[in-house]
């Protein structure tokens, strides 16, 4: 797939806490969800998949990015957030075309690596 041919379909924001940080995640998540059309994930409160920590997901379209980004820019109250596009190729959405808020974290790709061999 040459990068001229990939399609971005979506955005998902990744929202990493800790116990010391799940009021400010709880925080962002409720203001996201009623000031932007999103789709809020599940809470993970232990590592899942490639992620290291505890985090949520939200889901947007290509058309809230430019909302959404800003926002969580100037109020991500000093967490870490992954925002990738979803393009069908997760192990690149998750590193090469990767934006971070705050910390890069290691993440686990070979769990990416090891559900791409399966589909």
């Amino acid at each position: 797939m040459t990068e001229e041919s990939i399609k971005i379909t979506g955005f998902h924001a990744h929202i990493y806490f800790d116990n010391t940080s799940f009021d400010a995640a709880s925080r962002i998540r409720e203001a996201l969800g009623a000031n932007f059309h999103v789709q809020l994930g599940r809470w993970h409160e232990k590592p899942i998949g490639p992620h290291p920590q505890a985090m949520y997901q939200v889901a947007f379209s290509s058309e809230e990015f430019a909302q959404v980004i800003p926002w969580l820019m100037l109020n991500r109250e000093d967490l870490n957030i992954l925002v990738h596009p979803l393009t069908g190729d997760d192990v690149s959405d998750h590193t090469r075309f990767a934006l971070w808020l705050g910390d890069k974290l290691a993440l686990n790709i070979g769990a990416l690596q090891k559900s791409n061999s399966l589909s």
